[in-house]
């Protein structure tokens, strides 16, 4: 999510690295506070040896050490749907893609549009997502745990698991806190986007996640992971889905 809100900003908005880095400054000062915000703050401002900045250096391919994968091969064991995880892996999968992807970006055609809004209402859209996206995906990762306690007779303590990652893992962040203290209000919580701490600022910030998908699509800048956490968020929310054409395929 966070990569995708760097590309976002640099290709949508065509922002300068300073900038950017004095954009994640701001975020890691209000309630997206974490380690990954900071260290991203850290690596915009970076400068190498020549006094050029660092990042347009590194090669654009990631590979895995396999939790992402873990996590999605047991989401879908278990028939929970952490679909973030899963769009971020397979976005690695892409990047690493290198070679073919040099030759598609001389043969297909991309967008034609180009941003025209404000700059900084956009980018406040992408601070909400960004924040809205999060705690979808940490609602999945709760659902994938619930699942798993059930299926193996676990008894979790969901608010001391979020005050351990907030110990000293590199997910740690202010939000953290937000998560131990609904499950401390609400042991049998069944999705953190009903509590009404997270419902109330999903709500507010849901229509900051559509613009921004809306936007990357319009420009054709991919962002899997904010599209994936809108998917989830509207099929959650539908007391209706098309799966009865589903079973009546079958």
């Amino acid at each position: 999510l966070i990569c995708e809100a760097y590309n976002l900003m640099k290709d949508v908005l065509g922002m300068e690295q300073d900038e950017m880095a004095q954009v994640f400054d701001e975020w890691n000062k209000g309630e997206l506070d974490s380690f990954l915000i900071e260290i991203t703050r850290d690596i915009l401002k970076f400068k190498d040896t020549d006094g050029k900045y660092l990042l347009p250096k590194i090669r654009d391919t990631a590979g895995q050490k396999g939790t992402g994968k873990w996590t999605g091969i047991s989401a879908l064991e278990y028939g929970v749907p952490v679909t973030l995880i899963g769009e971020a892996v397979f976005a690695r999968c892409l990047s690493a893609l290198k070679d073919e992807r040099v030759k598609a970006s001389a043969v297909l055609p991309g967008s034609t549009i180009k941003f025209t809004g404000n700059k900084a209402e956009f980018l406040e859209h992408l601070r909400k997502a960004l924040y809205a996206s999060k705690l979808i995906s940490y609602a999945q990762g709760f659902m994938l745990l619930r699942e798993a306690a059930e299926v193996n007779k676990w008894h979790l303590n969901n608010g001391s698991i979020a005050l351990m990652w907030r110990g000293g893992c590199i997910i740690r962040s202010v939000f953290l806190g937000n998560i131990k203290d609904a499950f401390t209000k609400n042991p049998q919580l069944s999705n953190l986007l009903l509590d009404p701490f997270f419902s109330e600022r999903i709500s507010g910030s849901q229509p900051s996640l559509r613009q921004v998908v809306a936007q990357a699509a319009l420009v054709g800048v991919p962002a899997p992971a904010f599209s994936a956490a809108l998917a989830f968020y509207d099929g959650y929310r539908s007391r209706v889905l098309p799966a009865n054409l589903l079973q009546a395929q079958r």
